[in-house]
């Protein structure tokens, strides 16, 4: 069987191609080599580094965007998972046509392809979605019951009130673990284009009897994650801050939390939609089920690397980012039997041994963060 991966120079899709490799698969691998992941000299990326020389891997230099490179790509295929994507929160609120084009555009150009090109062979199609697409989650009122909320009021924010209201009394509301059937409602462009992408792909593939699985992965992490992208992967930029010796400054109150999956487990749920011949059509997320609020990572990233640098809660904020989520697992524990296998301890100290062995990158978090102030989003 072969595999196309796109974007199978980044960070998910090296380790998958790897992956892939121990399992007999045969790979190929397109990818832009974006300079804000690999930097401006591709040639010194870690990611790219681990399947360039692999002979074994077949490399395409191209753009998702690009009708060429798909049609090139796309020939001999088994099965397509569509990893490439612009991924910054924040900068897709000021980047829009950018993350328009890629995201949206490039996910529609291979979907036109592999609709009218009867010539591929294609059978299955795994998509990279994101939890970003249900915005602030699911909730729980004391009076309203199950609730959706929407934006936080950026008034409250300013005077410090960071939790998430009711969208019907206003009252504070509980978190709870978002499922597959919570409302849809994303926060910021990136959060847009990613359930576009995943909605027409499922849609397309109903109609052109392609098997199509979408995967809501929560915040991936681990060794591999691009240390010169400013602009996402909290661990990625809280580790090049600390090695070069700057503060940090965690945003609002320092209690805003996230599901973190470890990349094994991420690729392992990858690797069981390819496999799955009993589930399709389907979305599913993919997480650790496992909150951790943003304070503790900077901490304990701190910790880790037995650094002095001082850990600060701003109460700053940015526009299009949420409060908190955890992932609810129970449909893909159910349809695909998987099981995250790493919790955030572990995995952290597996990502900070690999960080103690690369280069130090320039740390250029405080540009992307001018960028934001200039556009007005960061307050």
């Amino acid at each position: 069987m072969k595999v196309l991966i796109s974007g199978g120079a980044g960070f998910i899709g090296s380790s998958l191609a790897l992956k892939l490799l121990t399992k007999k698969y045969n790979v190929r691998i397109l990818d832009n080599l974006s300079s804000q992941i690999h930097g401006k000299k591709p040639d010194n990326s870690y990611t790219y580094n681990l399947i360039k020389n692999n002979s074994d891997i077949e490399f395409i230099n191209g753009d998702v965007r690009d009708r060429a490179d798909w049609q090139k790509a796309l020939v001999g295929i088994d099965v397509v998972v569509h990893l490439a994507a612009e991924t910054g929160t924040g900068q897709s609120m000021y980047e829009v046509e950018k993350y328009v084009n890629t995201n949206i555009g490039g996910t529609a150009t291979m979907l036109d392809e592999l609709t009218n090109d009867k010539t591929l062979s294609v059978k299955k199609l795994i998509v990279a979605s994101s939890r970003a697409i249900y915005g602030e989650g699911k909730y729980k009122c004391s009076k309203d019951g199950i609730v959706y909320p929407k934006t936080r009021a950026e008034e409250d924010m300013l005077n410090g009130d960071f939790r998430v209201k009711c969208p019907a009394c206003h009252q504070p509301a509980k978190m709870l673990p978002t499922d597959e059937a919570s409302v849809s409602h994303p926060e910021s462009v990136y959060g847009y284009t990613k359930k576009v992408q995943e909605e027409l792909s499922l849609l397309v593939g109903k109609s052109i009897g392609l098997s199509v699985l979408a995967f809501r992965f929560q915040n991936v992490y681990g060794p591999g994650q691009s240390l010169k992208n400013p602009y996402t992967g909290i661990l990625s930029i809280f580790s090049t801050q600390i090695k070069n010796g700057n503060d940090i400054c965690v945003f609002e109150d320092g209690k805003e939390s996230r599901d973190f999956v470890y990349i094994d487990d991420a690729i392992d749920a990858i690797i069981l939609g390819i496999e799955s011949k009993n589930h399709v059509g389907e979305a599913y997320n993919v997480g650790a089920e496992e909150e951790v609020d943003v304070l503790t990572v900077a901490e304990t990233l701190r910790d880790k690397y037995h650094s002095n640098v001082k850990v600060a809660i701003s109460g700053n904020f940015r526009l299009g980012d949420i409060r908190s989520n955890v992932a609810d697992l129970t449909k893909i524990r159910r349809d695909l039997h998987y099981r995250p296998k790493i919790n955030f301890q572990v995995g952290i100290s597996n990502f900070v041994d690999w960080v103690e062995q690369q280069e130090i990158e320039r740390d250029n978090y405080s540009n992307s963060i001018a960028e934001m102030h200039t556009k007005g989003l960061y307050k």
